[in-house]
């Protein structure tokens, strides 16, 4: 369905503002009232990382008058496969800092405006305020509801985007005029059963694909053209090279845009979404070592069975000596129950912990009660034994 534009034009644009925007300026259907909207237009995009990177260079490239970045991370070596406004002299920087001097170096005219706190339920209302439109670049289910709660309560439309290894998938959800990301999703997934792409990876070059569709829609948006995806959810599969939408209803029963509301202010998103299971949680009280541990009982001989429960793909990667891989799915379907030795402490890790600590319920749950896992996994094995081992 056709939208109303979200911004009046500007007064005018300067001689090199036409010059530079004169591609946009011989289309129809942007014309200079177009361009003149989107130099009016303040968008705010979440996260300056993968999909956050090409929707921010595209959009100052567009011309987009006002430009807000929400970042309280910093550029790491890992970042650079995919988050293409970064380059290596900005690694150890923030990066709305390093995307603001992208931005400077591709479009002067555009004013941009840094937040760097934690997005969360005390601030997002504030910080979403005096923008047009929102677009999330997250990669958590915590922040993607927190973003969609908050743009329904703000009446305020955001183009959604997700990328997991080569698939891809994006909307828009405007509340006043369709459906939220709740009536898409309900309810997030269980802790534990999507991996996140530090996980999983992703094809780098599918976040210029779906960003740049995310830049599409909040152009046509902007400027009142087209048909944006709103009630549409559209999906591409980059190793096949297909796109499809299927249709996206707006749920009368939603629990925040429904007749009947059930969610009428933010709420804890972590607590809803959980990092963890409830089992998880529980197995990992008092039975939680640090790297440093680990390396003190493998130095002493301990008698213990180190488990990586990582993908072998991850395993390749970097490992810690002595682990033996038993990917996470082979204790959720139980059938690594029976290689567990009944006269060894087992110690799992994984990358991080998250993963680990799902697998110590299942152990805990299967009368494993002296088992332990390792707190921050490989990465915090890097940072606190072998810093010479490669992250990823």
């Amino acid at each position: 369905m056709s939208l109303p534009p979200l911004d009046e034009p500007a007064a005018d644009l300067s001689v090199d503002e036409v010059k530079r925007y004169s591609r946009h300026l011989i289309i129809p259907d942007v014309g200079m009232a177009g361009q003149k909207r989107l130099k009016n237009a303040k968008v705010l995009v979440v996260g300056a990382g993968g999909l956050g990177s090409p929707a921010l260079l595209y959009l100052a490239a567009a011309g987009v008058g006002t430009l807000g970045i929400v970042d309280f991370d910093t550029v790491d070596e890992s970042n650079l496969q995919r988050q293409i406004i970064h380059g290596v002299s900005d690694v150890g920087k923030s990066k709305a800092e390093s995307a603001k001097e992208s931005i400077a170096e591709i479009n002067p005219y555009v004013k941009v405006i840094l937040h760097t706190d934690r997005l969360d339920s005390s601030n997002v209302m504030d910080i979403f305020a005096p923008y047009d439109l929102i677009v999330d670049g997250t990669d958590n289910f915590a922040t993607r509801y927190l973003v969609n709660d908050a743009c329904v309560l703000l009446h305020k439309p955001y183009v959604w985007g997700s990328i997991y290894r080569f698939d891809g998938q994006a909307s828009v959800f405007w509340a006043d005029y369709g459906p939220c990301y709740r009536c898409l999703y309900p309810e997030p997934p269980p802790p534990g059963m999507v991996p996140s792409c530090a996980e999983g990876g992703v094809l780098g070059v599918l976040c210029a694909s779906i960003g740049s569709i995310q830049v599409n829609e909040a152009i046509k948006l902007i400027a009142g053209i087209g048909e944006p995806l709103a009630g549409r959810l559209m999906i591409y599969d980059a190793l096949e090279m297909t796109y499809r939408t299927v249709r996206v209803n707006k749920d009368p029963d939603c629990a925040i845009c429904g007749t009947n509301p059930t969610v009428t202010e933010l709420i804890d998103y972590d607590a809803f979404c959980g990092a963890v299971s409830e089992e998880a949680a529980e197995a990992v009280v008092g039975s939680t070592i640090s790297a440093k541990d680990l390396a003190a009982m493998l130095d002493r001989g301990d008698n213990i069975y180190l488990v990586d429960v990582r993908e072998p793909n991850e395993y390749e990667i970097v490992s810690i000596p002595g682990a033996t891989l038993i990917p996470k799915g082979e204790f959720l379907n139980g059938s690594a129950l029976e290689k567990m030795p009944q006269d060894k402490q087992i110690v799992l890790h994984c990358k991080s912990g998250a993963r680990s600590a799902e697998v110590l319920a299942v152990l805990k749950n299967a009368g494993f009660s002296d088992a332990v896992h390792v707190g921050g996994g490989v990465l915090a094995w890097v940072n606190q034994v072998d810093p010479s081992l490669p992250t990823y």
